[in-house]
């Protein structure tokens, strides 16, 4: 059975009015993104990296063209639609975690369930547990971010995200404030998810880290100019048991 698209984008362009000029961020972005598929969106600076992540992630709107996510037309739906989607079926990480500094991980990954308005009665300490469990820090659930690594931080925040249970995690820099030990570990999580069926997309700058996907994806000037899958990719599980001991 074929694969189903999570992401189609035809022809999509994001204009922003500055008032005295016209910022073209998309120039009509065309693509498809299959479920299970682990995608690297790469790019210089203002090359529309950013502009297309938030879109992708509900939370901008195309100017034009069409964006469907998992069958649904997201250009015409209400913000409350957008926002519903976002918390059922998207997972977010950030390059600087944006973790509570006076909350304990275990508060920090129960907090998306606080907004989940989709009936889903799930106990959110269980599910927080849970999400803790899977990126190895079931045994840190009590400690604030003060008290965590680097690492640690970005798992609670990759266990944040996972909480909802999503289709699709976006995860925008999730490398850069990490040494490169801790980076190869988050990439190497993040290789375990999708290799339990997760779609993941993530922005980086980083060549060394986009070679661990499956997928590149290169934006230039709004536009797409490399597209294409990588018969190479690498085992950061293996690299990472391949350098000296920490």
């Amino acid at each position: 059975m074929a694969a189903r698209d999570v992401i189609l984008l035809e022809d999509v362009h994001r204009t922003y009015d500055l008032g005295s000029t016209m910022v073209h961020a998309l120039a009509g972005v065309s693509l498809r993104i299959q479920a299970g598929e682990m995608v690297a969106i790469m790019g210089a600076s203002g090359s529309g990296k950013s502009t297309l992540m938030n879109i992708l992630g509900c939370l901008d709107r195309p100017t034009a063209g069409r964006y469907e996510f998992a069958g649904r037309r997201i250009e015409r739906l209400s913000h409350n639609e957008l926002a519903d989607i976002r918390n059922r079926h998207i997972g977010f990480v950030f390059q600087g975690f944006n973790l509570l500094a006076r909350t304990s991980a275990q508060e920090n990954v129960e907090l998306p369930l606080l907004y989940d308005r989709s009936r889903r009665r799930r106990d959110p300490v269980q599910a927080a547990r849970a999400a803790l469990e899977r990126v190895g820090l079931a045994d840190r659930r009590q400690h604030h971010p003060s008290e965590l690594s680097g690492g640690q931080q970005q798992r609670v925040a990759i266990a944040r995200a996972l909480v909802t249970e999503p289709s699709l995690l976006l995860a925008d820099e999730p490398t850069g404030n990490l040494d490169t030990r801790t980076s190869i570990e988050v990439i190497a999580l993040f290789q375990a998810l999708n290799a339990q069926g997760l779609t993941v997309v993530m922005v980086t700058h980083e060549k060394d880290i986009a070679c661990y996907t499956r997928r590149v994806i290169e934006l230039r000037d709004g536009r797409i100019v490399r597209d294409e899958p990588l018969t190479d990719r690498r085992d950061a599980a293996g690299d990472l048991a391949g350098l000296p001991a920490a």
